[in-house]
């Protein structure tokens, strides 16, 4: 079978601003999920293991809240989802970036969108399903987790945020890879940054 990797485009403007205006405390996800808990697409969203997961390791985190994944070690906190299959989220950084790497909806390049905020938060989102109300224009100022997705993660400080890339392999597997700041030295050695 041959692999397909297509581009993402990540955009640095916000068009829409508070996007994400309605936070999901943990009992309305609870709530929610368990009420669609026999919907094969909101397990695969938001259930154990998936990069939008609230319950992602096993504490709530609500997603519009930034989160700085960079600084825990995937190894760490997935252990548990590790020992029964159920992650589809993994990370890394070598000297020359940061990796992440999730599993998406399969809905391919059309559906995720990559943000970056202010140079500060990395935004991950999507829309799983058509909003049926029309009284809004705009879902996500709703109650946005009955319609999409989002995980908000903080830039790490050393990171290009400029050149941020973000791929999807077969309409499947998400990757974004944020290049650090290369240091730049003098003629004599002598660190310019």
């Amino acid at each position: 079978m041959a692999s397909s990797n297509k581009k993402l485009e990540v955009s640095f403007d916000d068009q829409i601003p508070n996007k994400w205006c309605v936070s999901l405390g943990e009992e309305t996800f609870k709530r929610f999920f368990g009420s669609l808990s026999s919907n094969p697409t909101v397990y695969k969203v938001f259930g154990d293991g998936s990069l939008f997961s609230p319950m992602l390791f096993g504490k709530f985190f609500d997603p519009c809240d930034a989160f700085p994944l960079w600084e825990f070690e995937s190894e760490v906190l997935l252990t548990h989802l590790r020992s029964f299959n159920q992650t589809t989220v993994d990370w890394h950084h070598t000297d020359e970036g940061y990796v992440l790497k999730a599993e998406s909806l399969g809905t391919g390049k059309n559906n995720i969108q990559v943000h970056v905020d202010k140079g500060k938060v990395l935004e991950i989102s999507g829309q799983w399903k058509q909003q049926r109300d029309s009284k809004t224009n705009d879902w996500k100022c709703g109650h946005w987790w009955e319609n999409g997705y989002v995980r908000r993660l903080e830039i790490p400080e050393d990171a290009d945020w400029k050149n941020i890339a973000a791929f999807i392999y077969n309409d499947i597997f998400l990757e974004i890879q944020i290049p650090k700041i290369q240091k730049g030295y003098d003629a004599h050695g002598k660190d310019l940054a």
